[in-house]
């Protein structure tokens, strides 16, 4: 099982490597400020606000997603990242320019039950930072992570939290599509 965990992760890698090399060569370079120092357990620079972030039990790197502390839906960036401080595999978009039309966010709310995701899809693979709690259940369950689904695969693969995450969830309703059917 973890073969097929690290070999779909290598593949998001790759896939999204190329593609991103493949815009970079057709198109006009753009400028990215550099991120500062990250903040503590999370990959999000001291300039930037931690939507998301917490490290994961069985790859032993940290999944966040970070974001302009002036998002709003017109303006500033929002960015998925997994790693380790000083060396991210992954990061979505690179480019930091219309980040909020790549992403969707969805948000269920009832007495003891609490479910909210943040989605998007890099080549067909399909990411799902979530943060769920379900307090009907004995005991109580309280889950958040990365799943990502492989194109054509039913099953997907989870990254869950080894502690619970930080987390802002605040105004992402109003600045990102939903995400709900």
């Amino acid at each position: 099982m973890r073969k097929v965990e690290l070999l779909l992760v290598l593949a998001a890698i790759v896939v999204s490597a190329t593609a991103s090399a493949n815009r970079l060569l057709s198109a006009a370079p753009t400028v990215s400020p550099e991120p500062g120092e990250p903040q503590t357990n999370t990959l999000c620079a001291k300039d930037e606000r931690v939507i998301f972030s917490c490290p994961v039990k069985r790859a032993a790197k940290i999944v966040s997603v970070c974001a302009s502390k002036d998002l709003t839906n017109d303006h500033g960036y929002l960015q998925y990242r997994f790693g380790v401080p000083g060396k991210i595999e992954l990061e979505y978009p690179k480019d930091r320019q219309g980040t909020q039309a790549k992403f969707q966010y969805s948000h269920y709310f009832r007495a003891q039950f609490d479910m909210t995701s943040i989605n998007f899809t890099i080549d067909g693979y399909e990411y799902s930072v979530f943060d769920d709690y379900n307090g009907e259940e004995k005991p109580k369950i309280s889950t958040q992570g990365v799943s990502v689904t492989a194109p054509g695969k039913p099953k997907e693969v989870s990254f869950v939290c080894r502690m619970k995450p930080k987390a802002d969830y605040n105004d992402l309703q109003a600045v990102l599509p939903s995400g709900q059917e």
